[in-house]
């Protein structure tokens, strides 16, 4: 699957998704971080991958058409945390699941929402 990791999710992350074939896109220390979440959504849409963030405002776009989004919001974030409950989504779902698919990692619970087709 193609995934775009946002700068807050941990490297071991990426490199676990990577483990598992994912092809992920991290962004850190390139020319291109710190870009505008509009920018980056373009990216993300034009290059078809699934977003993996902890920026909750990525949710307006639950009603569009889009690769997948993946939100983690955690009370007390670190990085054991949230990586696994990244990992947890990713485990949940098959690859062609994530279209259309937002689902928020809480601290115990999670919600789904899929946009309409």
């Amino acid at each position: 699957m193609k995934i775009f990791v946002d700068e807050n999710i941990p490297l071991m992350t990426v490199q676990a998704l990577r483990d598992l074939g994912h092809d992920v896109l991290d962004i850190r220390r390139t020319a291109d971080q710190g870009m505008t979440d509009d920018t980056l959504w373009e990216m993300v849409q034009q290059e078809g991958r699934l977003l993996i963030t902890t920026d909750k405002g990525f949710a307006q776009h639950r009603e569009e058409s889009h690769h997948g989004i993946l939100i983690v919001l955690l009370r007390q974030p670190n990085r054991r945390r949230i990586h696994r409950r990244v990992m947890q989504a990713i485990a949940q779902f098959t690859t062609d699941e994530w279209s259309g698919l937002l689902v928020t990692m809480r601290d115990v619970v999670q919600s789904v929402w899929r946009a309409r087709e």
